[in-house]
């Protein structure tokens, strides 16, 4: 093995040590970190759309209809009007400047700071990078890049706080599934979810203090505003809920608030079914119709705003509350690259290396 904490030379493949001349040359072993987030369309016109819906929505993990049902309704009627609604939601988020999604960009600034962090204290030893579910860059691209930089070793830390079948659980499917075709199988291990993370909680308790310091009347409701899933899934054992509902409790308590000042609901329902209660774009409305006339609203569970935020929250749910006669609204955004949170999620890494370098 080779010492490539500190030397750039260092990350030079060469022969082994003892080995015979014709021997393939080896990069000395790496840990790779592989962050990963749920993805996003190239762009949002009709064909990138498209393609990227019908990945996402193809997954039995996010959609664990029959077959047999589902893709007929998948590819004739869904993926020949939605791409053109969604392509319009994306281009009014769109970063033009970069030509990519606020996703995009932000794990990219993520990543970026995680990277100058984990180097900082480990040299050559790491190496950081991003991947996501579903688009580009792929979970399968990334996997192979870190194998042939001679990563031994990968920690793969798919970014939700909370853990889902249809987030957590489908990212570590595409990377087991990348690893599959590896030659050489590098050792590897996942995070579990960080919602109740004391640092994590912290980086939320203080977002949301500055943010409040920012408003001149203060909101008389946070609405702790998360991705909703079937209501089946918990019933089937799929702990999001509880976890969901643990974060707004911990965070209650860091904020030292009363009940009355703090709430959880669920956004995002897609289909006829029953999904986890109550949801957001309905609860907004009610709380402005009892005469709560100012609200904020942030989402926990995602660690970087994306469509389901800056769309979804800032424009639905915004114009919900608004038509029910409430006065004051204000969104608090995700954590996103905000030092606090990189500093947890930096631990949370650290954490997890235990006994790899």
């Amino acid at each position: 093995m080779f010492d490539a904490k500190s030397d750039p030379s260092m990350d030079e493949a060469r022969c082994p040590v003892h080995a015979a001349p014709d021997h393939p040359k080896v990069k000395p072993a790496k840990v790779g970190i592989l962050l990963a987030n749920l993805g996003t369309p190239d762009n949002y016109d009709y064909w990138s759309m498209r393609r990227y819906l019908n990945e996402f929505l193809s997954d039995k993990r996010v959609i664990d209809y029959s077959p047999w049902i589902w893709q007929p309704l998948l590819q004739l009627v869904i993926l020949t009007k939605r791409p053109f609604s969604s392509g319009e939601a994306y281009k009014s988020i769109w970063n033009e400047e970069q030509g990519e999604s606020p996703l995009m960009t932000i794990t990219k600034d993520q990543t970026a700071k995680i990277k100058a962090t984990m180097e900082a204290e480990y040299g050559n030893q790491v190496m950081v990078d991003f991947c996501m579910r579903y688009g580009n860059p792929s979970t399968k691209s990334k996997v192979r890049e870190m194998v042939e930089a001679g990563c031994t070793k990968i920690l793969f830390f798919p970014l939700y706080p909370h853990y889902a079948g249809a987030t957590s659980a489908t990212a570590c499917d595409q990377f087991f599934r990348a690893l599959m075709e590896e030659k050489w199988q590098p050792l590897t291990r996942t995070v579990e979810p960080y919602f109740e993370h004391p640092m994590y909680i912290e980086a939320l308790a203080q977002s949301i203090e500055r943010a409040y310091e920012k408003i001149e009347n203060r909101p008389d409701v946070l609405v702790c505003s998360y991705h909703g899933v079937p209501k089946r899934y918990l019933m089937e054992g799929d702990p999001y809920h509880c976890q969901c509902q643990k974060t707004t409790r911990l965070l209650k308590e860091r904020l030292g608030w009363d009940d009355s000042e703090i709430i959880t609901t669920f956004q995002s329902r897609f289909g006829p079914e029953e999904w986890l209660k109550p949801y957001t774009v309905e609860e907004v409305a009610r709380l402005a119709e009892t005469g709560k006339k100012k609200i904020a609203v942030c989402a926990p569970a995602f660690s970087a705003d994306c469509i389901e935020t800056l769309e979804e929250i800032n424009e639905e749910i915004h114009e919900s509350f608004e038509e029910a006669g409430g006065e004051e609204f204000t969104y608090i955004p995700c954590l996103n690259d905000d030092d606090a949170h990189i500093a947890a999620l930096s631990q949370v890494i650290r954490e997890n290396l235990g006994g790899w370098v």
